[in-house]
């Protein structure tokens, strides 16, 4: 079995880019691994907080970051398997991810699932990432929405829980699973192509991204009016 572990941790400056819409035009989604000791921190609300690691920026806060979004995991056997279907390389970071893991079920982890990475640092597992026009101007890849949303392996957002100090390297250990079946996958599923599944987001309660346990709610909600 594979050591759960994180590859690299990475991290993105604001560069111009003609395929974004964030305000300004510069994004941060060309992440690349940095080395030695990265702090790790709750960056506060969505709209006033960016990336929960010290030295990684997020320009479109509309968007991205803030607390519910502090850290996005990608896994290095995804990104492998994405590199055979594009016929290119595809570097840690390149799908501007904070952690690039290795031996870590991503997309298949539990929404309230929590990862203790290094001594200190807690993260808990909120949701799956939405790809967006700068993701698919960065990849430069025809239809890059529609077909990272049909293989439905997001990756993973993240809370952080405790914070603490991380570098390349780190084992990951899952320090906690919920009594529930509310995978990120499911979740992913549910929000984007397959509002039906909306319901079955309900067990995860408030460990659930906020805006998707919204979405089920009403959806719920809709579905006991009369």
């Amino acid at each position: 079995m594979t050591a759960k572990t994180v590859l690299t941790v990475n991290a993105g400056r604001p560069t111009a880019a003609s395929y974004t819409d964030a305000p300004g035009g510069r994004t941060g989604i060309d992440k690349r691994p940095v080395e030695g000791l990265i702090r790790v921190c709750d960056p506060g609300p969505k709209g006033e907080g960016g990336s929960g690691l010290a030295g990684d920026t997020i320009c479109d806060l509309r968007h991205h970051g803030g607390s519910h979004q502090a850290v996005y995991a990608f896994a290095r056997e995804d990104l492998d398997a994405w590199e055979r279907e594009l016929g290119r390389p595809l570097a840690n970071g390149s799908f501007g991810e904070n952690l690039t893991t290795a031996g870590l079920e991503v997309s298949g982890a539990l929404i309230g699932e929590r990862w203790r990475i290094g001594a200190e640092l807690v993260l808990e597992v909120t949701s799956g990432r939405i790809p967006c026009r700068t993701f698919a101007g960065h990849l430069d890849e025809t239809r890059w929405v529609k077909r990272f949303t049909r293989a439905a392996a997001p990756g993973a957002y993240l809370r952080v829980i405790t914070p603490g100090s991380i570098r390349a390297g780190d084992p990951v250990e899952i320090v906690h699973r919920p009594d529930h079946e509310v995978t990120v996958e499911l979740q992913f599923r549910a929000v984007t192509t397959q509002r039906e599944l909306l319901p079955l987001l309900l067990p995860a309660g408030e460990a659930l991204h906020p805006e998707a346990l919204r979405k089920a709610r009403t959806y719920a909600e809709e579905l006991a009016t009369p």
